[in-house]
């Protein structure tokens, strides 16, 4: 690998004028590759094919007519992944900073455009000081029309960004609007506005890493999916993101070959401990269902009270939505509600059929949950699930309360099939709680009202802290041994394969954003 490096540093280096060979080391000294270097490294060997790689800046103004350079900043063209077509453009920060021209916008405006008539995913390599200002309003207007295209994209080809280097201003609204966003630690940030305008406004005093580095993003905002090490690392993960999706909405994933045998998994009987206030990772739950270390959980560091991710069950690529015990005892809130149904929604785009594990107790309490819009964000990932026509199919392995058991794909808002194990508890809230109301009189007039609820939460839990009421009216397909949960999961998505759907006639919906 390091000789394969080497030779294309020398081979760019010589083809560079003015320079260029400097201006690769110093790339090289920040720990970041060259635009070529990184899409030799995303592409299939020798699949690269070149558009655009006379284009030069037209403008004439604060000296630019002195300074034209081939390909003005920007390196696009198509190539294949794992054999399949896939359309690229990455910023050159040795020319002009990355920075965007009108021409520059046009090149990667042309490759966008060839990816929706061919049907193809387009990855945005970004590395880029911002808007070129020498320019002024062709520049920004160049910004717009890539903005535009992506409106246009999305939910036609999957879009693919990786932010390998500064981008600020404007050009963070590109990578917002497409799919996935991938950042590389340390080397990488995005912010509407830099650290001194920060300073100046509100007198904050934050570095760059600090406002919108890869790790602020993905933990706090929630801006980005995925984070890398460094740069191949960072290409390493979005041909890997990639071999999940199909090539458009009209395509689906790829199946790979699989032969059904024993499917057993004994481990996963052991998983939910038998003590129902005791947590336990639902990423066992998931590694012990799915194909072996096909797991590719997604914003991760985000919100982590609930688990999204691309798998493969038999073969076949699966959506992951699950609540997560371990962390907030996987309730539902403001943040986690906006990203399940984000993830919802792309699969539903690209006909990856969802798997969804249910361990819910209702949804976060608190002022701070009411006033930051639990109610509008929560409807989302309802919207979210209720309007996805792909296979649907949801395992309850423990507590489905309230209305959190509604929102979480339950058979009423149109799952195919809804599974639940044993340990499974659907009730409208927990036993004590429940008793308490209830109750309220019987435990107020009881000699020893302690007791009491402890009597009559015993009753309530045998009436409804189980699934067979629930199976009993349908809402439960089934209630399985968790050691057949895969063996029966591979069966029920081979069987809802050719699945077809249709929303009712409209221009589209009223999402509550």
């Amino acid at each position: 690998m390091k000789e394969k490096l080497q030779e294309l540093k020398d081979k760019i280096a010589a083809a560079m004028v003015g320079g260029g060979a400097d201006k690769i080391e110093k790339q090289h000294e920040k720990g970041k590759l060259t635009a070529r270097e990184r899409i030799h490294f995303l592409l299939d060997e020798g699949s690269f094919e070149e558009i655009g790689m006379l284009v030069t800046h037209r403008s004439n103004d604060f000296g630019m007519d002195k300074q034209r350079i081939p390909g003005d900043g920007v390196v696009t063209g198509y190539g294949t992944i794992d054999g399949r077509l896939a359309y690229v453009f990455a910023q050159d920060f040795t020319v002009f900073g990355g920075s965007l021209s009108e021409t520059h916008a046009e090149k990667i405006c042309k490759v966008m455009d060839l990816a929706m008539d061919n049907g193809a995913p387009v990855i945005g390599l970004n590395d880029s000081g911002g808007a070129r200002i020498q320019e002024g309003v062709s520049s920004l207007g160049g910004y717009a029309d890539i903005f535009y295209r992506n409106v246009m994209a999305s939910g036609v080809i999957p879009q693919i960004s990786a932010i390998m280097g500064p981008c600020a201003g404007g050009a963070v609204y590109s990578p917002a609007m497409t799919d996935f966003t991938i950042m590389v630690e340390h080397t990488s940030y995005m912010f509407v506005t830099g650290p001194n305008v920060v300073k100046t406004v509100t007198n904050e005093e934050v570095t760059a890493e600090e406002l919108g580095g890869a790790s602020a993003h993905s933990t706090k905002s929630g801006v980005t999916h995925l984070t890398a090490d460094n740069d191949i690392d960072c290409l390493a993960k979005v041909r890997r993101l990639l071999s999940y999706l199909p090539q458009n909405c009209e395509d689906k994933p790829a199946i790979l070959p699989f032969e059904l045998k024993d499917e057993t998994r004994l481990q996963l009987r052991d998983v939910v401990p038998e003590n129902a206030n005791q947590p336990y990772d639902m990423r066992d739950v998931v590694n012990g269902i799915v194909d072996e270390e096909s797991f590719l959980e997604i914003h991760q560091n985000y919100a982590d009270n609930i688990i999204v991710g691309f798998a493969r069950l038999g073969g076949r690529s699966i959506g992951i939505v699950g609540n997560q015990p371990i962390s907030l005892a996987g309730v539902l809130d403001v943040n986690s509600s906006k990203k399940g149904a984000r993830f919802v929604r792309f699969c539903d785009c690209f006909n990856i059929p969802l798997l969804v594990l249910v361990d819910v107790p209702g949804f976060l309490p608190g002022t701070d949950q009411e006033w930051n819009g639990i109610i509008v964000n929560g409807a989302k990932l309802l919207y979210a699930f209720s309007e996805a026509t792909v296979p649907r199919v949801t395992l309850i392995t423990r507590k489905a309360y309230g209305g959190a058991y509604d929102v979480m794909n339950s058979k009423h808002i149109g799952a195919d099939l809804n599974f639940a194990w044993p340990s499974a508890e659907i009730a409208v809230m927990g036993a004590k709680g429940a008793s308490e109301i209830i109750f309220r009189r019987e435990i107020k007039a009881a000699e020893d009202p302690q007791a009491m609820l402890a009597e009559k939460e015993k009753e309530y839990q045998e009436m409804f802290a189980h699934p067979y009421r629930a199976a009993g009216r349908g809402f439960i397909d089934e209630v399985i041994d968790p050691r057949d949960t895969r063996r029966k999961l591979i069966k029920a998505f081979a069987m809802l394969e050719n699945k077809a759907a249709r929303l009712p006639k409209k221009k589209h919906g009223n999402i509550p954003l």
